[in-house]
């Protein structure tokens, strides 16, 4: 039995022809796609992560009251907060000239970078942070790991007029 991929998809039932055709945007459209849907800058996702870290600990201060849990969640958003500003750092250096295969092996390589501080982060965590609360520190890096998505919805569009 033989696959044919020119008449549909076989898997969902779909007439391929009922799918608009793929159509090469020109300069002038691209530009003002991208004028229309602005990129996110890394920085802002930074940023914004920073911010939501420092929230978090001043949450688990009021909370608890324990300066421990406070510096614990302080830790765990720079656990990921200065592995994501190394990588910004890293992906943005030289981004024009570059062939795409180099981006995409400089973005693995800075992605590697940024999971292994991270780890030694976590390992160093309990040195480094006295009265050490695992669940602020935790929680702080699953609050902003996950508010990145914020950056990409607070991103900048431009109003047009009519």
């Amino acid at each position: 039995m033989t696959a044919r991929y020119d008449h549909g998809c076989p898997d969902t039932g779909t007439d391929a022809g009922a799918d608009p055709e793929f159509k090469t945007l020109s300069r002038e459209e691209a530009q003002a796609l991208m004028v229309k849907h602005p990129p996110v800058s890394p920085w802002r996702v930074v940023a914004v992560q920073a911010a939501a870290g420092a929230v978090v600990a001043a949450l688990w201060l009021a909370a608890t009251g324990r300066g421990g849990a406070a510096w614990s969640a302080l830790y765990g958003a720079a656990a990921v907060v200065l592995p994501a500003a190394l990588m910004a750092r890293g992906i943005t250096r030289r981004l024009s000239g570059a062939a795409p295969g180099a981006l995409v092996l400089g973005f693995l390589f800075w992605e590697a970078v940024k999971i292994a501080l991270a780890v030694a982060m976590l390992a160093a965590a309990v040195k480094i942070v006295p009265d050490l609360s695992w669940p602020a520190l935790l929680v702080s890096m699953v609050v902003c790991m996950k508010v990145s998505w914020l950056a990409l919805l607070w991103r900048g569009r431009v109003k047009q007029t009519s």
